[in-house]
């Protein structure tokens, strides 16, 4: 599915053309063919990242829950897309969203500490003509104040896999074969929330380190990233008991220089 978003390698030089204008007057001076290359594989990768999407404690003591994350995907704008000395446009808006099962259990207090885990899954199911896998999980600690505030830290990590056609030949009557990309994340996130009432907004401060791979089997080219993404991230959201069984989170999430997003979370509690 979100194979989809990654066409980079020397493509079919198709050029958008509400991107036209732009790309007739050239690049500007201070174009990288390289960094434009990076800066889409990163991308990719910051977008399957494992936020938060809850508070600094996990979910209630004692409980598991299991639902579905949505991840906002926002559209890539000309300059981004275009490459190849301008001469080229990456069909990267392929997809707004990308569903995400997850799975999580927050464990009964022991010494004031709250411990919890969660991991999600998107199965190979073919789409598009491509088949994406994503396995991530996390494992957090919190604790409560007096106040209402609760302040915690956890770690996660996402591994993500397109294997399709994604990268197109570049010309249209030459044979098309299967790319293979690889992504992943690994990072530590600090958190701080206050419950009140139904609703417990967060904040959850981090670093991440980004990997990624890409081979085109057209031509067997591997697009090399040079400047891999490892830097901060945050996470700004609230979650919400609508009922005791029922749990929504909403969430901005960003990765500062590669992506700004919002995501969702619906999961019933158990």
């Amino acid at each position: 599915m979100i194979g989809l978003l990654l066409l980079i390698s020397n493509a079919q030089a198709f050029v958008d053309p509400a991107c036209q204008k732009l790309a007739d007057q050239g690049p500007p001076a201070d174009y990288d063919e390289q960094a434009q290359a990076d800066y889409l594989l990163n991308y990719v990768a910051m977008a399957m990242t494992f936020s938060p999407l809850h508070g600094a404690l996990g979910d209630d003591a004692g409980h598991g829950a299991v639902g579905v994350d949505i991840l906002g995907i926002p559209p890539l704008g000309c300059e981004r897309r275009l490459v190849l000395n301008y001469t080229k446009t990456e069909d990267t808006n392929k997809a707004p969203a990308a569903p995400r099962f997850r799975a999580s259990f927050s464990f009964p207090e022991v010494g004031g500490l709250r411990l919890y885990t969660s991991a999600a899954y998107i199965p190979p199911v073919p789409i598009g003509g491509v088949r994406s896998t994503l396995v991530a999980g996390e494992f957090g600690v919190g604790s409560a104040l007096e106040s209402g505030v609760a302040l915690g830290a956890r770690g996660h990590a996402t591994m993500f896999k397109t294997i399709g056609e994604v990268a197109t030949p570049f010309n249209e009557e030459d044979e098309a074969f299967d790319d293979l990309y690889l992504s992943s994340t690994f990072g530590l996130d600090l958190m701080a929330s206050y419950e009140t009432g139904s609703f417990e907004p967060y904040l959850a401060l981090g670093w991440t380190d980004a990997s990624t791979f890409f081979y085109i089997g057209d031509d067997g080219y591997v697009g090399d990233n040079k400047s891999p993404y490892w830097g901060p991230t945050l996470a700004l959201g609230t979650e919400a008991h609508l009922t005791e069984n029922v749990l929504l989170a909403a969430e901005f999430y960003a990765a500062p220089g590669v992506i700004m997003t919002g995501r969702l979370r619906a999961a019933l509690q158990f």
